[in-house]
């Protein structure tokens, strides 16, 4: 035999020697027997089953139960046509930090979702400031999925309240203001609006507790346990009859670069976001009461400075001329303790008190001083009419406003979030007597006192400045830069 003859058989060979191997093998994995090979597979049985065709019980074992589920689901229908979607577009300048800590600008597309709830006939819609801020660009989407554009009427940066517009006929159905004062802890409560941008979501918990504060201008606001998520913003809180008794604004979570809901939410009450929606609608702008008074916590530092021993009050660090709290009496250093017979531990505690105080009303300050316990009486003013009040004798606000030449914008939440505080500068007259700031700057700081927003800065800028030359702290390219702004009376000579 030849040697590619041997050569092919031994090829067969290993082939048939393959074959049977893996023929074995599939045998002893499926279980299969050679004389199944090839057949076709068993026709399929069908498994013999019998499934319950009656509950385990009967709706009139759970009655109670029945009558709470229908309940639940006629106040969810009665509530829902009022709540509304709401998307927001827009082009912000941003403050970052670069990796050393330093800020800078950046101009950015942005995109939002919030909620909002329909409080009037003619489509005016209550939602949350921040959800709107900075942006051009407000679109709506109602409860039968018809989508409108809106506009901005009014906003209160201090509770983060905005009243919108919907742009289309009415009449719209608006949801009750309900009486917040009347809220208990443990009372029942439903939280509706657009987690997440997955359009109506309903959700159910309790007041967890009240007077909760989130931040230094965020106090008394009611807890719930009723899920919140991103994209709640704006969106009621509602009781058992489907009144508003709250406008969702804020949760607690632990990760802040991935938020979700940790069973804690806070709910801005509706009698504040009441009050000021009115206000609004009449008169085009909240009115806050005014004193006339820069407030300072009370910590270590200053109890040694002032010789104080108690843990609670608010620090009077400057008095405005020709204010109420300087017809009361009130002095730099003073104290308040109390506030109309209610204890204050801080000053967003008197802040609080006077957004709630009606304006011309008397107000009663227990006040400490040097010492000695003093009673001061005053009336609460107009914060705007009080600052044209101090500006009469000069000029009225426009023409200081004019005098001043300059344009600022509170901080937007991203900014504030990453650390930011202060205004950001957006327009500079060089022919003002603040020419010598520049755009972008970001100013931190009047006389040495912190800047809360840009509402905060003109009423501090415009009054220092009436009566002295006035310090700007800064910061410009990422360097702290202390600018002095001439008063006005030096100004208006030139």
């Amino acid at each position: 035999m030849s040697s590619s003859l041997r050569r092919f058989f031994s090829l067969i060979l290993v082939a048939l020697t393959a074959f049977v191997i893996v023929s074995l093998l599939r045998a002893w994995r499926t279980g299969a027997s050679f004389g199944s090979w090839g057949k076709s597979p068993q026709t399929f049985q069908p498994e013999a089953y019998t499934m319950s065709e009656r509950a385990p019980l009967e709706m009139s074992d759970v009655e109670l139960l029945s009558r709470l589920n229908n309940e639940y689901a006629k106040l969810t229908q009665a509530v829902v046509p009022s709540v509304v979607s709401i998307d927001t577009a827009g082009v912000r300048e941003q403050l970052l930090r670069d990796p050393w800590g330093r800020p800078h600008m950046q101009r950015q597309m942005t995109q939002g979702q919030g909620s909002g709830v329909i409080v009037t006939q003619e489509g005016h819609v209550v939602t949350n400031q921040h959800v709107i801020a900075g942006q051009t660009q407000i679109q709506v989407k109602l409860h039968n999925g018809e989508s409108y554009a809106a506009v901005l009427i009014g906003e209160d940066r201090l509770l983060d309240i905005a009243v919108l517009k919907i742009q289309a006929p009415g009449p719209f159905v608006p949801l009750k203001m309900g009486d917040s004062s009347q809220v208990k802890v443990g009372q029942i409560v439903f939280a509706v609006g657009n987690p997440f941008g997955l359009g109506e979501t309903v959700t159910q918990g309790i007041i967890s507790a009240k007077e909760r504060a989130i931040s230094d201008q965020q106090g008394d606001l009611f807890q719930t346990d009723a899920a919140i998520n991103p994209g709640n913003s704006g969106g009621p809180l509602v009781n058992l009859q489907g009144e508003i008794v709250g406008i969702n604004v804020a949760i607690y979570s632990p990760d802040k670069s991935n938020p979700g809901f940790q069973g804690v939410g806070f709910s801005i009450p509706s009698n504040d976001v009441n009050q000021s929606l009115k206000q609004i609608l009449e008169k085009g702008r909240p009115v806050h009461g005014y004193l006339g008074v820069r407030l300072h916590p009370i910590d270590d530092r200053v109890q040694q400075a002032i010789g104080y021993d108690r843990a609670v009050g608010a620090l009077v660090i400057d008095v405005i001329e020709n204010s109420p709290a300087a017809a009361a009496g009130l002095k730099r250093g003073d104290v308040i303790v109390e506030f109309n017979d209610k204890l204050v531990s801080s000053p967003i505690q008197v802040i609080q008190a006077l957004q709630r105080t009606e304006l011309g009303q008397e107000v009663v300050l227990k006040t400490w001083r040097s010492g000695e316990m003093l009673t001061l009486r005053t009336k609460v003013a107009d914060n705007l009419s009080s600052l044209a009040e101090q500006t009469s004798r000069s000029q009225r606000t426009e023409e200081a406003l004019r005098q001043l030449g300059l344009m600022v914008r509170s901080l937007n939440a991203a900014e504030s979030a990453s650390g930011l505080s202060g205004v950001a500068v957006t327009r500079v007259d060089p022919h003002g007597a603040a020419a010598s700031l520049m755009l972008n700057d970001l100013i931190i700081a009047v006389n040495d006192d912190k800047i809360i927003d840009a509402a905060d800065f003109y009423q501090q800028c415009i009054a220092s400045m009436l009566r002295q030359d006035t310090k700007i702290t800064l910061i410009r390219d990422r360097r702290v830069v202390i600018v002095t702004l001439p008063a006005f009376s030096s100004t208006s000579k030139k």
